[in-house]
């Protein structure tokens, strides 16, 4: 006879405990959610500290806004109304406690943990490459099975996985490269670029332009270290935020660049621990991530058998605050890029500079209220306003504009927010290139036509 497993026991409101009795919501996200006939609400942590969600009525978005630290449950319950009563106002204020989403000990102690974890080892553990490689061997494996097996657990060692799952990430690689330059006239770059730019799009989505780029690098002369200059979706950097780790993928490990950065903190002297303040954003930024493997796959090891040394920096919107940091508190951009390329003209050695950017990104789920699927009509007329205004930038930066794309953007407030305007723009004043090629350019669309991201594959000479 199979017992099934107790229930798990709901968190419990703690009349005591002052953080619940006024209780300050976190950054949270919210997302739709099913559970069967049902339209749930689901609220994630912003900050991607916690990986807990909590799942409630729709009709709680009122609450929220509620949950500023200063109102009671009994301020809360009289503002909203709308037959809102204490029971259920405190069971969400209990779940939400449990899941980290309120500050309070629970939400600290989770902090605590993370960045003590964070600085506990020189390289950061793979995250959403792992779940790739984890997925990759799991369809491997299920793929071979009679159907009537389809959908039972498949059974794995660690190592078993671990191994196939590299074995398979490499071999879609080879495919996807493969299939983006089978017609290309210029299929590899013989020397080093000093830069490129490819996305950070989830690899089903941008595989074309990730490949189209990093397959013309494989027969290239090999960098001695990579910087990797991403974008700050999740933490709390408010200007440029660096990373002092190497970086694993299941691949392999890149190691931290440490003769770079300890150039860098020479060179931005008292700016400098504004550069590493905030790296704990690093831990679950796949801008970065993403990259690892690409690095790892296309360039290979040197005669010690090691991957190119890397250093990660996230690069805030310089069109936003004239370049400075969004509360004048971080390091702001032209010091961090005039720095940056002053040390990489003393250090020996190649480097290869990677804007790990995505372009637009529009549609209801971003905000706007025209559909982005379909053909003929609005939708159309939609996208092809969205694409036109991309090529324009692309060619803009090509072009060397790159003070003209800053501007332009700021004017406008970047009207399809284009979510790497830093990282490319630190890549182009970086490397300061006197040729540009564009490869592809590429824009994905979900299928209920909800949300449209678009990107580049470039090269910098």
């Amino acid at each position: 006879m199979t017992t099934q497993p107790p229930a798990p026991v709901p968190p419990k409101f703690n009349p005591g405990a002052m953080h619940q009795q006024r209780p300050r919501l976190r950054p949270v996200r919210g997302f739709p959610a099913q559970f069967g006939n049902q339209v749930a609400m689901g609220l994630a942590d912003a900050r991607q500290i916690s990986d807990k969600a909590v799942f409630t009525s729709p009709a709680f978005q009122a609450v929220l806004p509620m949950m500023d630290g200063q109102k009671s449950v009994d301020d809360i319950v009289r503002a909203v109304g709308k037959g809102l009563t204490r029971e259920p106002l405190e069971q969400l204020i209990a779940q939400l406690d449990d899941a980290g989403l309120l500050f309070g000990p629970t939400f600290d102690a989770m902090l605590t943990k993370m960045r003590a974890d964070f600085d506990s080892s020189p390289v950061l553990p793979p995250a959403s490459t792992a779940a790739i490689a984890d997925a990759l061997a799991e369809h491997a494996v299920r793929s071979k099975l009679p159907p009537e097996q389809q959908n039972q657990p498949i059974q794995m060692s660690d190592s078993e996985r671990a191994e196939l799952g590299a074995k398979r990430m490499r071999e879609i690689f080879d495919e996807w490269m493969a299939a983006s330059l089978k017609d290309a006239p210029d299929p590899s770059l013989n020397s080093l670029p000093k830069a490129i730019v490819v996305p950070h799009l989830d690899y089903q989505r941008g595989w074309i332009n990730y490949s189209s780029v990093w397959g013309r690098l494989r027969v290239a002369d090999r960098p001695d270290r990579v910087v990797i200059l991403g974008t700050n979706h999740f933490g709390e950097a408010t200007g440029i935020c660096g990373c002092d780790k190497g970086y694993q993928s299941p691949l392999g490990t890149c190691e931290a660049d440490l003769e770079l950065i300890a150039a860098l903190r020479r060179r931005l002297g008292a700016d400098a621990d504004k550069l590493f303040q905030n790296r704990f954003d690093h831990e679950r930024e796949h801008s970065i991530e993403l990259q690892i493997p690409w690095i790892q796959h296309c360039l290979g090891l040197d005669d010690a058998g090691k991957f190119p040394k890397v250093f990660a920096a996230l690069v805030h919107d310089p069109s936003v605050n004239n370049g400075e940091s969004y509360d004048g508190n971080g390091l702001a951009f032209e010091p961090f890029v005039n720095a940056m390329r002053e040390v990489l003209a003393e250090l020996p050695g190649r480097t290869l500079v990677v804007s790990s950017a995505d372009l637009s990104h529009v549609g209801p789920q971003f905000g706007d209220q025209q559909q982005v699927a379909g053909e003929g009509g609005p939708a159309e007329e939609f996208r092809n306003k969205i694409f036109q205004h991309d090529r324009e930038l692309i060619q803009m930066f090509a072009e060397g504009k790159v003070d003209e794309v800053i501007s332009s953007m700021a004017w406008q407030q970047n009207p399809s927010r284009w979510c790497s305007i830093g990282n490319m723009a630190a890549a182009f004043k970086i490397a300061q290139p006197t040729k540009v090629n564009i490869y592809n350019y590429a824009a994905a669309m979900d299928e209920q036509g909800m949300s449209l991201v678009s990107s580049v594959g470039m090269s910098m000479e």
